[in-house]
């Protein structure tokens, strides 16, 4: 995959993205990352990139010539551009993994008030926010949809099952509960069934403990689960 992140900070997306498991793909040359500061196409001296509204108002905002001209530069037949912002719709585990599917994603963090409507209406073919929260700007969110959709990338993580059996994962449920040695500390007790090395009944309880965590601490999953599972008309029962 190739990945463009446009930018007013490449800096905090180097940092996010040169560390850990995604740092090694990077190295690696799994993932193609490219940072971009939208300042290197400014049309003045002064690399200015926003602009004061028009009818006024607190804030600037990004001027249209610099996006235009900075995501002509990136674009490729198959590149898909993405705006972080506030009024974006919420981005979760299934966005992330149809992304992760696409050949070239260009991310455009979004700073100060936005960005002129006129380069959202005919630049943007997606728009995402990470939540209902106000982030200091959007490089911090870029970096973490980056981080969300790479991690899926074939042979970025070390097995398949990871991506599959953690959090939103495959099911779309909550992880279940996990331990490790030693099986007894401070007097709690690790459940007899993970150190009975009854695979199937070790499948059971882990499925058994994704649904009532993710019932106590996410109705919602559980229930899109179920909607999902009478839509599909799935009778394996084995998305449970």
């Amino acid at each position: 995959m190739r990945l463009d992140i446009v930018s007013l900070f490449p800096g905090i997306c180097s940092a996010a993205l040169s560390q850990s498991i995604i740092g090694r793909a990077w190295s690696a040359g799994l993932v193609d990352i490219n940072l971009v500061d939208l300042r290197d196409f400014s049309v003045d001296s002064r690399r200015s990139v926003d602009d004061s509204p028009y009818g006024g108002g607190a804030g600037m905002l990004l001027s249209p010539a610099p996006l235009f001209e900075c995501l002509q530069s990136l674009s490729s037949e198959h590149a898909h551009i993405i705006f972080l912002c506030p009024q974006g719709q919420r981005f979760e585990q299934s966005h992330a993994q149809r992304l992760a599917k696409m050949e070239h994603l260009i991310l455009v963090a979004g700073h100060y008030e936005g960005i002129d409507e006129r380069a959202r209406q005919c630049l943007m073919h997606e728009e995402f926010s990470l939540g209902d929260y106000v982030l200091t700007n959007g490089a911090i969110a870029a970096a973490v949809l980056a981080d969300s959709v790479l991690r899926l990338l074939p042979g970025v993580l070390g097995s398949a099952e990871s991506a599959d059996e953690e959090s939103f994962g495959e099911a779309g449920l909550l992880e279940y509960a996990q331990y490790t040695r030693p099986a007894q500390f401070a007097g709690m007790q690790v459940p007899e069934t993970l150190l009975g090395g009854n695979h199937a009944d070790i499948a059971a309880w882990r499925r058994q403990q994704s649904l009532l965590r993710s019932i106590s601490r996410r109705p919602d999953l559980f229930e899109n689960n179920v909607l999902s599972y009478i839509r599909d008309g799935d009778t394996s029962h084995e998305r449970y």
